[in-house]
């Protein structure tokens, strides 16, 4: 049988540095909570609104995969390794830091807020090349109900790939649309980014998360629509 537990957005944790507001699903940062600390493989997924011209310097990571889901907005990203692109809503981004990569992130437009979801995920094997990604995902038509692949290890052409036991979708809702998704490797977590969703019965609304075990499949709903990302997990 699965079994829940539901992180209500207002219950993350916050961080406010003026040009950037925070909310942490899990410990980060200066935000800490030993009973929070991830969710099998994801170990963070943080909700960014970045002020226009504001942004992260140049600063380190390694061992570490991280995905870029830009919500409104755009974000430009430069790194050690020659890469530089801006990502904008319908594209997803990867970045493998291995065995150590700096990067820096900052809002591409000087007055309008970028809002984004960033996400980490501990790879399946440490010490790999630090490498870089960005692909374009399928357009979603009004109305339109239908799930996609974000990132994955055999990814899709229209995804990142990623060197993690993982994979994300993106869930798309109309209102009144529903959806019934596999998850193969026994564990899902769910972050709804827009709108109000129901899943296997759970009520969440945006900036919810709800993390799943042992469930081989999700039923998901909306009755006003909206857009989630879901992590099957091992």
């Amino acid at each position: 049988m699965p079994t829940y537990l539901h992180r209500k957005s207002e219950d993350r944790g916050r961080a406010d540095h003026g040009w950037l507001k925070a909310t942490h699903s899990f410990s980060f940062g200066n935000y800490y909570d030993p009973k929070i600390m991830g969710f099998r493989a994801l170990r963070v997924i943080n909700e960014d609104r970045i002020a226009g011209g504001g942004g992260f310097p140049t600063h380190p990571h390694d061992n570490m995969e991280i995905v870029t889901y830009i919500l409104d907005g755009a974000l430009e990203h430069r790194d050690s390794i020659g890469s530089g692109a801006v990502i904008r809503p319908g594209e997803a981004q990867r970045m493998s830091a291995g065995t150590g990569i700096r990067h820096s992130e900052f809002n591409a437009s000087p007055t309008d807020q970028v809002h984004l979801l960033q996400i980490w995920l501990l790879p399946n094997s440490q010490g790999i090349a630090p490498g870089y990604e960005q692909k374009t995902l399928p357009a979603v038509a009004d109305g339109e109900t239908r799930l996609d692949v974000v990132a994955a290890p055999d990814a899709p052409e229209s995804a990142v790939t990623i060197h993690s036991d993982a994979s994300i979708t993106r869930a798309v809702l109309a209102p009144g649309g529903t959806l019934s998704m596999p998850v193969s490797r026994g564990h899902a977590w769910v972050q709804v980014a827009r709108g109000s969703l129901v899943v296997d019965g759970h009520a969440l609304k945006q900036g919810d998360g709800l993390a799943v075990k042992d469930t081989a499949a999700l039923a998901l709903s909306s009755d006003e629509g909206a857009e989630a990302l879901v992590f099957d997990l091992a």
